[in-house]
């Protein structure tokens, strides 16, 4: 089943490109005509290409890795944030700090910078400190906290970036080009669209356009981490089956040991009787001994005959 509906495409404004002056001739494959100088995009393509990457972002955050979505575009800043909040994923819709990404190390030390100056803030001797020094402490909180305060939680680099304009996001898309990292991206028909994995050829410049792609890459990884929670729980009723059935089965073993411990003992357990009647029993064969080597008859000693040995 398709992400998107050609009709919910087509009110959104998806379909609109640049102006054909401007266009990419990388982006021929998905212009469908032109009219009025302005190059129209083949939305059955559009279609093709979201469920393609929708498809991708699942298997990613099914697998439990974090996507950085990248829009620092007027239009598109808070349509991004507002859609990204939701799965709890980075987003970056301020300006794009170079090194980002190939410098990553540096970046997580404004970060700490960040707690710190909080931890700083929170203590008493905070108070202690001028009215001018507190001021810029303030002001260096609220400009990391505008710049970095939407990856604060990203620990290492992310398994995939889904940026919004390529042209605009230039540095971005070069940084995941030299580290490997997947790329997704709205391409217009003035992007080459060979510079990302998972392009999809789309109007990036329409509020509407936008927010209709990027809310279907939220829910595909929306249902990821769904499933990825449903395989733990999953996985963990097994285990406690499994602990469960291991468990009954010591503990037969164990029972079963017991019973083996008891009938051993039982076996060891010589009573009074038991003695007398052992006693009885070797008198009677010694008897019947007795008794039979009477019965028995004796046999005749005859003496040689011989020459006497008397002179």
């Amino acid at each position: 089943m398709s992400r998107t509906t050609f009709d919910n495409l087509l009110d959104a404004g998806v379909h609109f490109g640049h102006l054909r002056r401007k266009w990419n001739p990388n982006m021929a494959p998905y212009i469908f005509m032109e009219r009025n100088g302005i190059h129209i995009i083949d939305l059955y393509k559009t279609m093709a290409k979201i469920d393609e990457a929708a498809s991708a972002l699942k298997q990613i955050s099914k697998s439990g890795k974090r996507i950085l979505f990248v829009a620092t575009k007027k239009q598109a800043k808070e349509i991004v944030a507002e859609l990204v909040k939701r799965v709890n994923m980075p987003y970056v819709t301020e300006r794009w700090p170079g090194g980002m990404l190939t410098n990553f190390a540096t970046i997580r030390k404004a970060v700490r910078k960040m707690a710190s100056i909080d931890k700083l803030i929170s203590s008493p001797s905070y108070n202690n400190l001028s009215k001018k020094e507190r001021l810029t402490i303030t002001r260096e909180r609220a400009k990391l906290e505008k710049n970095l305060g939407s990856i604060a939680d990203l620990n290492r680099l992310p398994a995939a970036i889904f940026i919004v304009d390529i042209l605009k996001e230039h540095i971005a898309v070069a940084e995941a080009k030299k580290l490997n990292i997947p790329t997704f991206a709205i391409v217009d028909t003035n992007s080459d669209p060979r510079q990302v994995d998972f392009p999809i050829p789309a109007n990036d410049d329409a509020s509407k356009s936008i927010a209709l792609i990027v809310d279907a890459m939220v829910k595909a990884i929306e249902e990821g981490l769904m499933e990825r929670k449903l395989d733990r729980d999953k996985k963990s009723a097994e285990e406690d089956h499994e602990d469960r059935i291991e468990g009954e089965e010591e503990s037969g073993l164990r029972s079963i040991a017991a019973l083996d411990a008891e009938e051993e003992e039982d076996g060891l357990k010589v009573t009074k009787k038991d003695f007398v009647d052992s006693k009885v029993t070797k008198l009677k064969t010694l008897e019947e001994q007795e008794a039979e080597k009477a019965k028995a008859p004796r046999k005749r000693i005859s003496k040689p005959v011989g020459k006497s040995t008397k002179k």
